[in-house]
């Protein structure tokens, strides 16, 4: 299937081989861009992940400021790069790839960072396990989804937000303490899928297949 949208897909989507230079197919860029492409065969997917950065977002943004909550989602994108790379098997010359697409390791950050927040701020955080744990399990039990980019967003969030919650703001004061707040999380149980399709790209790698 051709058109501009597979144009982005094969030059913009992440996988192992753009993370190694041996290769000749160096572009580590990819590890962002791909947080921003979605599968096509699945739009619910990427329905599902607005409105939890949306309700995140909520959540997070006044206690963090607009910079750092940037900060953070775009580190959380990256580290779900990471954690995919880190948990893959490397390139090997003739071998299909597996490729990343799609916003859900970024997602996962929010769900790390809202969750040491509330521990930080002495909440509950009760529903924010159960909606980690109902996650990282369709993420082993269901074909294509790629719970290493889920298990590291999940880390670089927890990470970057331990970092935010006691560096000084103005005023003298860390952030995530503003008292008397606390999120409420209704819409869980919220299933991070996607959908799969072969697609082909010409030089040292054959194929890509889409998988978050």
């Amino acid at each position: 299937m051709g058109g501009p949208g597979e144009w982005i897909y094969q030059n913009l989507a992440f996988a192992n081989v753009f993370a190694t230079p041996e290769f000749g197919e160096f572009e580590p860029w990819r590890m962002l861009t791909a947080a921003f492409l979605h599968s096509q065969g699945f739009i619910l997917h990427i329905v599902l992940n607005m409105y939890m950065l949306w309700i995140f977002g909520q959540a997070l943004e006044p206690l963090l400021g607009r910079v750092r909550f940037l900060a953070l989602y775009l580190i959380s994108a990256i580290g779900g790069s990471v954690g995919y790379l880190l948990l893959t098997p490397g390139y090997v010359p003739g071998v299909p790839l597996a490729g990343v697409v799609g916003a859900s390791g970024a997602i996962f950050g929010l769900f790390g960072a809202m969750l040491l927040v509330q521990r930080h701020r002495g909440g509950d955080t009760r529903q924010l396990w159960v909606l980690i744990a109902i996650n990282g399990v369709i993420g082993f039990v269901v074909p294509q989804i790629a719970w290493q980019a889920h298990l590291g967003g999940l880390v670089t969030g927890a990470l970057c937000a331990a970092v935010i919650a006691y560096t000084p703001r103005a005023h003298g004061r860390a952030c995530c303490t503003r008292p008397g707040w606390s999120p409420s999380f209704s819409c869980w149980p919220w299933r991070a899928g996607s959908a799969s399709r072969p697609v082909d790209r010409p030089g040292p790698w054959a194929r890509l297949q889409q998988s978050t």
